[in-house]
């Protein structure tokens, strides 16, 4: 008997570890599996991939007209240990996840812009992924130094309806928001400014 009892324990034990790793689990619906900053002509541009599915409870909610707002934040910074870290450059890009009933076709918007899709997945796997955002412009000027950049997605909380904001604050199936996704960057050199080699025009000859 008292080994059955044992057991019991144990196994109520393990169910307690496995709804507190779910738990946990859900703190993070949102996953950053792919960061990459690409230097061009114009600055410097980010491509990102995320793991990100709704939860039932979202995907009726988007379904009977109400907008999810997702923001990409990104932030590249520059270390310092005798100051506070010098922030080089900040970006927040927005995108609206909505349903049309009308067309029946989901919308994704960043905008002025926006793209239709007959289903939710086809507009997640558009969501998911994040080609040549630009953000850092050509104009900031970058140290010859180790850099930390930083990204992440989460869904804007404060823009659902009064009802959702309130049972967000003690419902996870309301909450999406990944870790900052952190890497380090060193700016390529600059190059150096052009040189005039033209010779400076001569004076007329005395005739």
């Amino acid at each position: 008997m008292r080994g059955i009892a044992l057991l019991k324990t144990l196994l109520i034990a393990l169910a307690q570890v496995a709804v507190l790793v779910a738990f946990a689990a859900r703190a993070d619906e949102i996953e950053v599996r792919e960061a990459r900053l690409t230097p061009t002509e114009d600055g410097i541009v980010l491509d990102a991939e995320f793991a990100l599915e709704l939860s039932p409870r979202l995907a009726e909610a988007v379904a009977n007209g109400v907008p999810l707002y997702f923001v990409v934040e990104f932030e590249l910074t520059r270390p310092r240990w005798w100051w506070f870290d010098d922030k080089a450059a900040a970006k927040r890009l927005q995108l609206r996840l909505s349903y049309h009933a009308m067309s029946r076709q989901y919308r994704l918007s960043t905008g002025l812009l926006h793209q239709s899709f007959a289903t939710l997945e086809d507009a997640l796997n558009v969501l998911r992924r994040v080609r040549g955002w630009q953000v850092v412009e050509r104009a900031t000027v970058l140290a010859d130094a180790p850099y930390e950049a930083a990204v992440r997605m989460r869904l804007d909380v404060t823009l659902l309806p009064k009802p959702f904001q309130l049972s967000a604050l003690t419902s996870r199936d309301l909450t999406l928001e990944s870790p900052w996704h952190r890497s380090s960057f060193r700016p390529p050199p600059s190059s150096p400014a052009p040189v005039d080699s033209r010779e400076p025009p001569r004076e007329a000859e005395a005739k």
